[in-house]
């Protein structure tokens, strides 16, 4: 145990509050620190928008907006507006339903409640040894099974960059470890230094946090070997007090939190550094391609990402893709599986691939692309393709796939010149995208819960212009869609069979 007499040494990883006071505004044009938000969003940072819906007449409704403080609440599934999260209270002062007339904690104040509280379970340091290889060099808990960390930690490649960041799966838990390459004048460590510290927690959205702390510490690690006193302290002041389980399941956040409130199928936000956004750079990274990673998103596939280190960014596009599947309709998606980041994966990793239904990752390794068992979907760079000959169809761009595409830049175009116009400096490019896609998918949801509650459950070539799809372009995805959703007992319309 490292005894401290205040907190005052590790707020170096604390975030630091804005010295604005509670109802003041940011000034025009102040800076926005960049962010990946979701409807499905928790807690942002200073400036981030809100984003909730409710159900109503013809679908489910968005709304935006921002709170005195900033950061934006769990979503609402009612017509009444979300309310403001209040601060997590002590564990003492938690208040519990009781006969003695303690209010009820709201939904809103136990999610946040969770959230709020430290979940680091580990905290580690992995090394490159010109003898043996990666090897683990220090970690608490000591008795923490941590075993192939050190391939996660640092990817196969890492050596030809100074630094890195890597998120990983390891067991039921999520990690988050920052690399860094030093050139030393040592005969014995041919000249470079490598290093990567990490940690785990049974959360990604919450690992940001502790981002510009490992960066820090992995430098220190470089200069001054085996000075872990800042690690011990960091791991005294943030571990997890994880209820005991049995049940080997990786979650964002516990099932119980949410309850009836959050659907199955959206993913929760993943606070994102990337300097210049994430989810933009994605969708101009794949171009018009990236309406066929949202069919295969949807469809629950498996898809490996391919890329040389630096492993950061494309951890991010491992994250986008499971966006692209977000549905907020209550009940839909439920009964198809879950459609599970792995982030980075190596070949040790194999054996828990081969029994996922639907999942995404990233790899360093080309030794994957000859592993074709493994995956449905194997992105190379740009390139995406399939060796199943039943999805090969599915990587042709239908007449609405462009049409879509287009639009979205379209709108895209429209929020740049708002925001250089207007000074519009809470819309953001994140929320646009993943809007963009959230509503296609309960518009398609929509349509087809309407069709199957009608007198005649046919889908017709109206029907399917009303999801926003292609009559005969996106037949064959249509009819995969029925079928994982559960909707294959409807007819399908002979008018669809011409191609």
């Amino acid at each position: 145990m490292v005894e401290r007499s205040d907190r005052a040494p590790l707020l170096d990883w604390e975030e630091i509050p804005s010295a604005e006071k509670p109802g003041d505004k940011a000034p025009a044009g102040s800076p926005v620190e960049e962010r990946l938000s979701s409807p499905s969003s928790s807690r942002g940072t200073a400036g981030c928008s809100e984003f909730g819906w409710s159900s109503g007449p013809g679908g489910p409704t968005f709304s935006s907006r921002s709170d005195a403080d900033g950061c934006s609440a769990p979503p609402a599934t009612s017509s009444a507006p979300p309310a403001a999260p209040e601060r997590a209270l002590p564990p003492d002062k938690e208040e519990h339903l009781s006969d003695s007339g303690t209010r009820e904690v709201s939904l809103e104040d136990r999610m946040v409640k969770w959230e709020e509280k430290d979940q680091i379970v580990s905290v580690f340091v992995v090394t490159f040894n010109t003898r043996t290889g990666n090897m683990l060099e220090w970690c608490l808990p000591k008795d923490m099974d941590l075993e192939g960390v050190e391939f996660k930690a640092i990817a196969s490649g890492s050596h030809r960059v100074s630094t890195d960041f890597i998120y990983f799966r390891k067991g039921r838990y999520f990690g988050l470890a920052c690399f860094a390459n030093m050139a030393v004048e040592s005969t014995e460590e041919r000249g470079a230094r490598m290093k990567s510290v990490g940690i785990l927690s049974p959360s990604y959205t919450l690992l940001y946090r502790y981002m510009s702390f490992l960066e820090h510490q992995v430098r220190l690690q470089l200069q001054s070997p085996g000075h872990y006193s800042p690690l011990e302290a960091f791991y005294e002041d943030k571990r997890a007090l994880l209820p005991p389980s049995g049940e080997d399941v990786v979650t964002a956040f516990p099932a119980n939190a949410w309850g009836a409130a959050i659907n199955h199928s959206m993913h929760p936000e993943m606070k994102i550094t990337h300097p210049a956004g994430c989810m933009s750079q994605f969708i101009r990274f794949f171009g018009e391609q990236i309406m066929l990673l949202w069919k295969l998103a949807l469809l629950r596939r498996r898809i490996l990402i391919f890329s040389p280190p630096p492993v950061g960014v494309v951890c991010y596009r491992v994250y986008c893709c499971c966006c692209l599947a977000n549905i907020s309709i209550p009940g839909v998606g439920v009964a198809v599986p879950e459609f599970r980041p792995f982030f980075y994966v190596n070949v040790a990793d194999i054996s828990a691939l081969e029994n996922e239904l639907s999942y995404v990752a990233c790899t360093t390794e080309k030794i994957f692309e000859e592993k074709k068992d493994l995956y449905d979907v194997y992105v190379d760079n740009q390139n995406v393709k399939t060796y199943r000959d039943g999805l090969k169809p599915l990587l042709r761009l239908s007449a609405a796939d462009r049409e879509k595409y287009r639009k979205l830049t379209e709108q895209r175009q429209m929020l740049l010149y708002s925001q250089e116009e207007n000074g519009d400096c809470v819309s953001s490019e994140e929320d646009l995208f993943i809007l963009f896609f959230l509503e296609q998918n309960n518009r398609i949801f929509q349509t087809l819960s309407e069709v199957a509650g009608s007198p005649e459950p046919t889908v017709t070539q109206d029907s399917v212009r009303a999801m926003g799809l292609d009559p005969h372009g996106d037949r064959l995805f249509l009819l995969h869609l029925l079928e994982i959703y559960g909707y294959d007992s409807l007819l399908v319309s002979e008018q669809l069979c011409c191609s």
